[in-house]
């Protein structure tokens, strides 16, 4: 059996580490901050040293045989309730938070980690994912930067079929960023930034699609290169 003093440093161990990723996941204004990561961490640590010496007691009998093993287990497929509440569907195809629910379950098994005393692979593994969440990131964006697409419409005023242009839209596979509506006095403009770059006959067609629409004047069509940051 563990010392008091041995306990309480795995569960605060834990909570720093979990903390940490916290840090970077609250800078980004994540919904999952500094406190969920810690608590998780926390937790985890905990459910890891119930499950390896919280039962010693009961082992006084030569026929109990037990797996320290079963209650830690559930942490990994029990945390995906509480990923999955980061993650959030905004519309068709653009998601957030998946990153988020990630850092969350990495976290889960780094208090793992630090409950069953493996404290070079939890502070590793903690490294790890800072380098992923922070520095991988702005790598991302540079080796795969996209073309984003822009449209701006312009029809006349209150003649804006929203639903048949999210109609045509989905029909030609893509999926919207952003949508802004405007009114003019005797116009409105409706600005469309989609998620990914998409080839440009696919976005000829579509405006082709849409100019169609009574009461649409005029299809301009912006790319815009992302840069990485």
């Amino acid at each position: 059996m563990l010392s008091h003093g041995e306990v309480v440093l795995r569960l605060v161990i834990a909570a720093i580490l979990g903390g940490v990723v916290g840090l970077e996941r609250e800078r980004l204004e994540s919904v999952a901050g500094l406190r969920t990561h810690m608590l998780v961490g926390l937790g985890s640590a905990l459910v890891m040293l119930v499950s390896a010496y919280g039962f010693s007691d009961a082992l006084v009998g030569s026929h109990v045989v037990l797996d320290p093993s079963r209650v830690a287990a559930q942490v990994v497929s029990g945390i995906g309730f509480l990923g999955a509440g980061t993650i959030l569907f905004l519309r068709q195809e653009v998601i957030r938070g998946l990153t988020t629910a990630a850092s969350l379950w990495t976290v889960a098994a780094v208090g793992l980690a630090v409950g069953g005393g493996l404290y070079v692979a939890a502070v590793a593994t903690t490294a790890l994912i800072l380098i992923i969440l922070a520095l991988v990131k702005p790598l991302e964006r540079r080796l795969f930067r996209n073309q984003h697409r822009h449209f701006r419409i312009e029809a006349d005023r209150g003649s804006l079929p929203l639903e048949r242009i999210e109609s045509e839209i989905a029909a030609a596979g893509l999926a919207v960023q952003q949508m802004t509506l405007t009114h003019g006095d005797t116009v409105d403009w409706i600005n469309l930034s989609f998620v990914r770059g998409a080839p440009q006959e696919t976005m000829a067609s579509l405006a082709a699609k849409l100019h169609s629409i009574e009461g649409v004047r005029r299809i301009t069509l912006q790319t815009k290169t992302a840069k990485g940051r």
